[in-house]
């Protein structure tokens, strides 16, 4: 059986695609299923020290016992020390592809399901030629977009989604809403609510999100 992609990218920075992936991990790791995770950039890395990188390791370790051997090198093959797009970050310098396709093959072999984490949004460029939701293509991947519960969540998620749309990437939509977004319900949850637009959120319905994600 071919190990299942998801590819975890968002509306933007920091709206919580390293919590909803170590959430992903948990619950799918709860129903007995042998689950991986890369991030394939992070940039802002100082000392060799990739923050997220960590934690999603820390967090794979005690979900698959298979992955402790693995550095966090190995979960993120490439890391800029300027906290910016992968494009200046890297001062342009052309897509290691081959890299990362060999580092997916190493974590392939340990898990049935591989947890793909982005950086940044949708459009945040890479090198001259590439974006970062054209990696959701490369991998051949389901993506989950993250948005957040803030005031402009609603024009923010339709934009995103209808990029994932436009390259017909099968993709389905979480909520992380935060303790601050207390608006969230009067401000823009009734229109989503009027269109049909079902609402999942992070936090509450992580099995649900599951379900829709991963079909073995």
């Amino acid at each position: 059986m071919h190990t299942k992609r998801i590819f975890i990218t968002a509306t933007n920075t920091d709206i919580g695609k390293t919590y909803t992936t170590k959430l992903l991990l948990k619950e799918l790791s709860s129903r007995g299923i042998r689950v991986g995770v890369i991030k394939p950039i992070e940039t802002g890395v100082k000392d060799s020290l990739a923050l997220d990188g960590a934690e999603l390791l820390a967090c794979v370790k005690e979900c698959n016992k298979e992955f402790k051997d693995i550095k966090v090198a190995d979960i993120v093959p490439i890391m800029y020390t300027l906290p910016a797009a992968p494009f200046v970050a890297s001062n342009n310098t052309p897509l290691d592809f081959k890299k990362l396709d060999k580092a997916i093959e190493k974590l392939e072999k340990l898990c049935d399901v591989l947890i793909i984490e982005g950086a940044g949004g949708l459009y945040v460029p890479l090198d001259r030629h590439t974006m970062m939701i054209d990696l959701i293509t490369y991998f051949k991947a389901t993506a989950l977009l993250v948005t957040h519960c803030a005031l402009g969540c609603i024009n923010d998620t339709l934009l995103s989604s209808k990029a994932l749309l436009d390259k017909k990437i099968p993709h389905a939509i979480a909520f992380n809403c935060r303790k601050k977004d207390f608006s969230f319900t009067d401000i823009s949850a009734p229109y989503f609510t009027k269109i049909g637009f079902e609402v999942l959120k992070v936090d509450e319905n992580i099995d649900t999100i599951c379900d829709v994600l991963y079909n073995p």
